[in-house]
């Protein structure tokens, strides 16, 4: 039988199966950025693709998960851009449904 790797949530610290969670990743120039491949070079992080863990997220637990201090225009530049990836996937859904985006 096949391991299922387990992350947590940076906001929630719930553990999930990695593939529940939305990956984000301290690229090798530096910058925060949203990874929905989940297989960017660089050292990442998980958060659960819920409004409530994105707008919960500081920057004393995104300095620990990227190991160096992230400014506060970091941090909310990366919490924009996970609204603006949720979003795109709630209307993803909503269309798949047959309802109007």
């Amino acid at each position: 039988m096949k391991k299922v790797p387990i992350r947590m949530c940076l906001s929630c610290r719930e553990r999930k199966e990695k593939k529940s969670l939305i990956r984000v990743v301290r690229t090798l120039q530096g910058t925060l950025e949203v990874d929905p491949t989940g297989k960017r070079a660089g050292r990442g992080a998980y958060v659960c693709p819920v409004p409530e863990c994105v707008e919960r997220l500081d920057r004393k637990s995104l300095s620990f998960a990227f190991r160096v201090d992230v400014g506060e225009k970091e941090a909310l530049s990366l919490k924009e851009a996970l609204r603006v990836y949720l979003g795109g996937q709630a209307k993803e859904v909503r269309h798949d449904k047959g309802q109007s985006v």
